[in-house]
């Protein structure tokens, strides 16, 4: 397996460039600054300098990969009302696109909790979950294989806690440590029952501790 990572740099992609170098999956990381991406990400990852507007070139930043993780998004903004659409679907669009030539075996998407609820305060910041779940609808209607995680409120530290996963449109609150995500992304890659699903993901102390086969397959 080589995995390919855009959105590599951020602070939930960090963490799943983390988790497929600690397992030793090769790794192909998308990122903007070549300096910053040295500083973040570990010495053995092949950097890509790139971004998510030109298919072709995403073809060829994917080289050999064949497996694809995307944890890219928009930052919250009241000054940048194109960032959702160019990022979360555009950029997701032409991802996808790109995944289909390259032939990728597999595409995990890092969403969010609450994309169908358009009443939702984030979409005060330029529609940013609603143009989530057309990134969402495009990988879905792309004929890829496809995991969507929708983790909710994300952590930076790491609490006690089990996962609890369950299907879309079932869980609006919760919150989760960017390091479950990550784990969640990368486990999907190898579980058969998590192939054209879409979980959301909190974290609970009063959870079971149930195998990552159980969560998948109970969604």
């Amino acid at each position: 397996m080589k995995a390919f990572v855009a959105g590599a740099t951020g602070a939930t992609g960090q963490r799943i460039v983390r988790e497929l170098v600690q397992r030793q999956i090769p790794v192909r990381a998308l990122v903007r600054d070549l300096a910053t991406a040295k500083t973040l990400l570990p010495p053995e990852v092949t950097l890509i300098q790139g971004g998510l507007v030109n298919t072709a070139a995403l073809v060829e930043a994917i080289g050999d990969s064949d497996v694809l993780l995307c944890a890219t998004g928009a930052r919250p903004s009241l000054t940048e009302p194109m960032g959702p659409m160019m990022v979360d679907y555009w950029g997701v669009a032409n991802l996808t696109d790109a995944a289909k030539q390259a032939h990728i075996q597999h595409f995990v998407l890092v969403s969010s909790l609450c994309v169908s609820r358009f009443f939702h305060p984030l979409n005060l910041f330029w529609l940013v979950l609603a143009w989530k779940l057309y990134g969402e609808n495009y990988l879905r209607q792309s004929g890829l294989t496809y995991t969507i995680v929708r983790p909710g409120g994300l952590l930076n530290d790491n609490p006690p806690g089990q996962v609890v996963m369950a299907p879309a449109d079932t869980l609006f609150q919760g919150r989760i440590p960017r390091s479950q995500v990550a784990e969640v992304c990368v486990e999907a890659l190898s579980c058969p029952a998590a192939r054209q699903k879409v979980v959301e993901i909190v974290s609970r102390s009063e959870a079971p501790a149930l195998g990552w086969t159980e969560l998948f397959s109970q969604v």
